[in-house]
């Protein structure tokens, strides 16, 4: 095969800027493998790189931080031919070419191979998800021996579901916020809406606050997070559902003495072969049951996107070739 579909997104712009288009088969080089995608999750960064938020990105570009296949023709001794892979980050989507095509071409640091049973789309709605929601609780300090109250803002997103299926099946109390009364049903545990206003129902649920926060709202929300927290507490802002960027941030003044303030960037954990595979067994198991909201053919595209940024999913998003 010599060509193949991809979805380029031609310029930044509205959801119509991404386009299916024939392309070649990408030529494999040295230190990259071809990777025949069978499903790739939909991530609101690449919606932001889509409206042209991120400076560093030129077009034309296939978008696409993650996603799931097979390897078509490798340079790695350690994939051969048919290994299935996830991969995610890196650059993907932003400095090269993305999942959101037929294939892709990347470096090999960043495939991990898996042995799974599990289904292409369900397989796909792991990688960011997963190790986001994982990295996200570690950076808190969250682990399996951990007890205490976790709030968890933004928490329809397939983040937000993975993380308080993590947190809960550490033991902890786990609270969740979303902004949409609809979506409530998607979550378990404590469930606050949180309509822009004051956080309606947290004094009364944990009068002194949550022990942590995660923040996966961002710009809009992470201030007013630091507000909600214990004294001492933790905050970790792993999202941007609202935005990049903080406004007018004053450490000294915002920050309460004592509480602390840390992030997540999924980037950390590229190439974590390890932990993914045991995410994979433990869905394989039962253990976490992912959200997949709903799955888009690749000539869809451009409605997935609109579908995502009109908020109107409760979990993961896949788009499939």
């Amino acid at each position: 095969m010599n060509t193949m579909r991809a979805a380029v997104c031609v310029r930044a712009g509205d959801p119509d800027v991404l386009e299916i288009r024939e392309l070649p088969v990408p030529a494999v080089r040295d230190g990259w493998s071809l990777v025949q995608v069978k499903g790739a999750g939909l991530n609101r960064s690449e919606l932001r790189t889509r409206q042209g938020h991120s400076p560093g990105v030129v077009f034309p570009r296939v978008l696409g931080i993650e996603c799931v296949g097979t390897v078509a023709a490798s340079t790695d001794p350690r994939l051969p031919g048919r290994t299935t892979v996830a991969a995610m980050m890196g650059e993907m989507g932003r400095a090269f070419d993305g999942g959101y095509a037929e294939y892709a071409l990347l470096p090999n640091p960043l495939l991990m191979p898996v042995t799974t049973t599990l289904p292409w789309d369900v397989l796909a709605a792991l990688p960011e998800t997963y190790l986001t929601a994982h990295g996200a609780l570690d950076a808190l300090g969250i682990g399996p021996s951990s007890t205490g109250r976790l709030l968890i803002r933004g928490g329809t997103s397939s983040v937000g579901l993975a993380a308080a299926a993590i947190a809960t099946g550490h033991g902890l109390d786990v609270a969740a916020t979303t902004r949409r009364p609809d979506k409530a049903a998607a979550l378990t545990g404590h469930v606050l809406i949180d309509d822009g206003g004051p956080l309606t129902g947290l004094a009364e649920l944990w009068p002194d606050g949550p022990d942590w926060v995660l923040d996966l709202v961002g710009a809009r929300t992470a201030v007013d997070s630091l507000r909600l927290v214990r004294r001492g507490g933790t905050v970790c802002v792993a999202g941007s559902l609202s935005g990049w960027i903080v406004p007018d941030f004053e450490p000294i003044a915002t920050i309460p003495s004592g509480t602390k303030l840390t992030a997540f960037h999924s980037d950390d954990l590229k190439g974590s072969t390890e932990l993914l595979q045991r995410i994979v067994g433990d869905v394989e198991a039962g253990t976490y049951r992912p959200h997949v909201d709903r799955v888009f053919p690749l000539a869809d595209i451009a409605a997935a996107h609109r579908y995502m940024e009109d908020d109107r999913a409760a979990g993961k998003l896949v788009v499939v070739p």
